[in-house]
């Protein structure tokens, strides 16, 4: 049976792209199983209840009644914004010291598209963190509700404290973002606990925002 030179031609054409479609979706499931893979561990952890997800509402009962400490793993900067009295410190997350030329470069970009606006620094993880958390907490039996400003940062922390040996994990869910002002009666600080996190330009639009909203209510 003839073949006509231009079928032979679309027919390999179209083999081609359909191999390289098949490879590019291959890759892209390939790359997307890594990410999830990555933010699953913690995300079953809570799922199937071995840890505990706390909302605010709840935390100040479940560390009175049921002896959880909570462990507040936020920058420093963060912390002293304002913090639950009574609460440890071991930040997660520390400030990026090496001043090499590539991580310059990161900064500088860090800054303009994010620290600018959100305040945040550009930061690392503390390599020391599960040591820290063990020369405070030398037990790992203890009950552990870990904390942060949204919930995000403390997912990865109980991940590592997991797989460091502690068993007794609370998650905050939502973070300090979530807190209401009588979440948490006795707060240390300047700020208020949900607004600790927000900074750099962000922060004042806040404040303008908190300034309109009472000139609302008083008129």
């Amino acid at each position: 049976m003839a073949v006509r030179l231009d079928q032979l031609h679309s027919s390999s054409f179209q083999l081609k792209y359909e191999k390289k479609s098949k490879l590019q979706h291959s890759n892209s499931q390939r790359t997307s199983l890594c990410i999830n893979a990555v933010s699953l561990s913690a995300k079953e952890l809570v799922q199937s209840g071995t840890v505990r997800p706390v909302f605010t509402k709840d935390a100040v009962s479940v560390i009175n009644n049921e002896g959880f400490t909570l462990l507040d793993i936020r920058p420093i900067w963060e912390r002293e914004k304002a913090y639950v009295p009574g609460s440890l410190h071991v930040p997660l997350f520390v400030n990026d010291e090496d001043n090499g030329p590539i991580n310059l470069l990161k900064k500088w970009v860090h800054f303009g598209y994010i620290g600018l606006w959100t305040g945040q620094k550009f930061t690392t993880i503390d390599p020391e963190f599960l040591q820290e958390v063990n020369n405070l907490v030398p037990d790992k039996d203890a009950k552990l509700l870990i904390a942060c400003g949204e919930g995000l940062r403390s997912l990865m922390a109980v991940t590592r404290l997991y797989e460091g040996g502690y068993k007794n994990l609370g998650w905050l869910a939502g973070g300090f973002n979530k807190a209401e002002d009588d979440h948490f009666p006795v707060v240390e600080g300047n700020e208020k606990l949900q607004y600790a996190t927000i900074g750099g330009a962000s922060y004042y639009f806040l404040q303008l925002l908190i300034i309109l909203q009472a000139v609302g209510k008083k008129s």
